[in-house]
């Protein structure tokens, strides 16, 4: 028999084995207990022992293993509930950051963690978000003692107030260009993208025109004078050049007509109408209040600039302008731009006053709307052609420099 047989069967390692384990409590140590069983089985002790141990390793093995399995659970249990948290986190995230870009702006994020931090957790969010907790508590901090926020955002927020003041005071007409020379003029220095940035973070904003609707019917019969202005609307003094035009608006009880007379030195409005007919005594009822308010002198050869609309050829219109000693001068066929700047002051009308109110009642508000508007416009609205000032203030300027020529002569 080949000297590595194993001369022990498995019944006699199992009950050596067994035996240690039970007599162990009657023996000093276990070595003392393999020493005695060992003698008595007829094999060595060194032989003892490494049966002991692979039994030991044995039983182990499925207690170890069983206990790598809980513990891989554990581990499993604690990333399925990070993950849902996580899940929970991003749907809550999607819905309020829908409009915020690929990444929502700083103040938006710091907004949701404050209404989700209750029950989702400060850590988590910002984990997910990837913002530091520091910054978080920061602006906890700083929304606790405003003292602690940055000058710029302090800053900010005066300018704010400032560009909200100004915007109210347009009726919400003015956009950032105006808003911007309006604080100037009020000393308030503020750089003008700082102003757009803030206006389109408060979702302010001015208005817009629309589309241009004809309204002039001519007469290609009718005679009229020749175009003495050619587009030429830049006049060095005041009632140097009227020019003239009406549009309409839709109320409940009709359509209501507005005229307009408009000195074009400093775009002043000098006479107005509203009526609910479009004949030439309604026109002709606008000149007389510009007449009467400008009084202009015979020596001034003041132009009167209109299209060719049958309300200004009529004859009781061509009259009054003979007598007032008015020059006459009527835009070309079929040219867009013969009568441009009343055009301009139509349009803004319609986009600051009319199109702001989805309808009109009545002939009345209309009236009483664009007595409002008028006298804004001339005194308060910052026109741009003439330096962004309102134009009572750039004639005042122009007479005030004409009395210091005087003086100086």
């Amino acid at each position: 028999m080949s000297k590595t047989t194993n001369k022990f069967s498995p019944e006699v390692r199992e009950r050596a084995v067994r035996m240690v384990v039970e007599q162990r409590a009657e023996y000093g140590s276990e070595w003392e207990v393999m020493k005695s069983i060992a003698a008595k089985i007829g094999c060595s002790l060194e032989t003892l022992r490494r049966w002991c141990r692979e039994e030991a390793s044995r039983r182990a093995g499925p207690a170890a293993l069983a206990a790598d399995d809980r513990e891989r659970l554990r581990l499993l249990e604690r990333e399925v509930k990070e993950l849902r948290r996580a899940n929970e986190i991003l749907r809550k995230a999607s819905a309020y950051f829908c409009d915020g870009g690929a990444r929502p702006p700083r103040e938006m994020m710091m907004a949701f963690i404050d209404v989700h931090r209750e029950d989702l957790g400060i850590e988590p969010i910002c984990r997910e978000l990837a913002i530091a907790p520091s910054s978080y508590h920061e602006h906890a901090a700083r929304r606790a003692d405003p003292g602690r926020r940055p000058a710029r955002a302090q800053r900010d927020d005066e300018i704010r107030e400032q560009i909200k003041r100004v915007h109210e005071a347009s009726f919400g007409l003015y956009g950032t260009r105006k808003v911007w020379h309006q604080m100037r003029r009020e000393g308030i220095m503020v750089a003008k993208c700082t102003v757009e940035r803030l206006m389109r973070a408060m979702g302010l904003a001015g208005v817009h025109r629309g589309k241009k609707t004809i309204t002039t019917i001519s007469n290609p019969k009718a005679p009229c004078p020749l175009d003495k202005v050619n587009r030429a609307f830049r006049v060095s003094r005041p009632n140097a050049l009227w020019v003239v035009d009406f549009t309409y608006v839709h109320t409940w009880a009709g359509f209501v007509y507005v005229a307009f007379v408009i000195d074009a030195f400093a775009r002043r409005i000098v006479g107005w109408k509203v009526s609910t007919s479009a004949t030439a005594s309604f026109v002709l009822d606008a000149l007389e209040q510009a007449i009467h308010a400008r009084r202009p002198d015979p020596d001034d050869g003041l132009i009167h600039h209109s299209d060719r609309g049958v309300q200004y050829l009529a004859m009781n219109y061509t009259q009054r302008l003979a007598e007032a000693k008015l020059v006459p001068s009527v835009g070309s066929v079929g040219d867009s731009y013969d009568n441009a700047l009343a055009e301009t002051i139509n349009g803004l009308y319609k986009a600051e006053v009319i199109w702001r109110q989805r309808s009109w009642p009545s002939v009345s508000a209309v009236e009483m709307a664009t007595l409002r508007w008028v006298d804004w416009y001339n005194n308060h609205r910052l026109f741009g052609p003439i330096g962004h000032i309102p134009p009572a203030e750039a004639e005042d300027n122009y007479y005030a420099a004409l009395e210091n020529l005087d003086m100086a002569a």
